[in-house]
């Protein structure tokens, strides 16, 4: 508990705020890349992190989009975890925006390639490319943005207190 002005406010738990935001981060952007690949707007499977333990042929079906999707949640837990620990005290989005590009890149650039995963960078289309890209980037900004924002109680300045509105008494 944090005492500030006579009042007591309940602090956060990091830990727990971090796996909270993690799990729906993963829910949510999950969900956002099985939509998007059901489109047709990228031409990997919802279980490309787990591609180098399954056969692809078991990741198109329904089973395997949600086993993907189970997967990527447990990553956005750790991924957020991870934050929380290096960058929970940085404020404003451009941080979080910059998590989500480091991981597009770490899996479409480095550890994707080389396990298996995705395809080289020069042989994936525009359309997956750029797709998977803003997904990362929005989905790092969730992440950056709520961690950010709980931890570092930016919306302080944001409203005057009710006390500020009245006047002075004389």
């Amino acid at each position: 508990m944090v005492q500030s002005k006579g009042e007591t406010v309940p602090r956060t738990n990091r830990w727990d705020f971090a796996m909270y935001i993690g799990f729906f981060a993963g829910l949510i952007w999950g969900g956002i890349k099985i939509i998007e690949h059901y489109f047709h707007f990228t031409t990997l499977s919802p279980g490309f992190l787990i591609e180098p333990f399954f056969k692809h042929s078991f990741l198109s079906t329904w089973q395997g989009m949600l086993t993907g999707w189970l997967f990527f949640i447990l990553f956005s837990i750790v991924a957020s975890l991870l934050y929380t620990v290096l960058l929970a005290k940085a404020r404003g989005p451009w941080f979080g925006i910059g998590y989500g590009i480091f991981w597009w890149a770490m899996f479409f650039l480095l550890i994707g390639p080389i396990t298996g995963m995705t395809h080289w960078l020069l042989y994936m289309d525009l359309n997956t490319i750029l797709t998977d890209a803003c997904l990362f980037v929005l989905w790092g900004l969730f992440i950056g943005y709520s961690v950010s924002f709980e931890f570092n109680d930016e919306s302080a300045g944001d409203t005057p207190k009710p006390d500020a509105l009245l006047p002075e008494p004389d």
